[in-house]
């Protein structure tokens, strides 16, 4: 099919030409130590360890950092649901994407998802894929944009052989799952969640 082809074509282009950006800019942090991407058995997460303000704010700070113009979350409003003592919020980036997360009642995020519908099998324009990668840096400090890239790619999303209209693949770092999954042709999601 060559629509798909396009799609992944268009996709690999966004991913690399952003990661070349990237390393580029933070050229100065190449000493880094390499990051341990197996999980750590002594890491029991309850959560994503950060408020909803935190969470708006180290997006927003990957959005900067890397230039990913068209993501920042202005205002995450929560809505409290006092049956389960949880929370969520929701933030609109268009009428393709939009962002839900789980707040705990220790007011910490439990989790986030990422919807976008429109046919899975048609080219995005790299967006759905710049906004994965951004969630991944927002729940790893360290990662740098290639590191996002390898998580994307061990997710599976990037594969030749990738049925867009049938796809569930996840992977796990730190701690923490990161799935994306094709419902039907039309929806789509990606979530992190503690890794079980």
């Amino acid at each position: 099919m060559p629509i798909r082809y396009i799609f992944l074509t268009t996709a690999c282009f966004a991913i690399a030409s952003i990661g070349l950006y990237g390393m580029l800019t933070l050229s100065s942090n190449s000493t880094q130590p390499a990051i341990d991407q197996s999980p750590s058995p002594q890491i029991k997460l309850s959560g994503l360890h950060m408020t909803a303000d935190e969470f708006k704010n180290k997006f927003n700070g990957a959005v900067g950092k890397y230039r990913l113009n068209g993501l920042s979350i202005t205002r995450l409003n929560i809505k409290d649901s006092s049956d389960q003592g949880t929370g969520t919020f929701e933030y609109v980036f268009n009428n393709e994407l939009r962002l839900i997360g789980v707040v705990h009642a220790d007011e910490n995020v439990q989790e986030v998802r990422l919807y976008a519908t429109g046919d899975t099998s048609e080219p995005t324009g790299g967006i759905l894929l710049t906004a994965i990668a951004t969630l991944i840096l927002t729940t790893n400090n360290e990662y740098t944009y290639n590191d996002a890239q390898n998580v994307i790619q061990d997710i599976g999303i990037l594969d030749r052989d990738v049925n867009q209209r049938d796809f569930d693949g996840a992977t796990v770092r730190n701690g923490l799952e990161y799935r994306f999954s094709v419902q039907d042709h039309d929806h789509s999601t990606f979530e992190i969640t503690v890794a079980k």
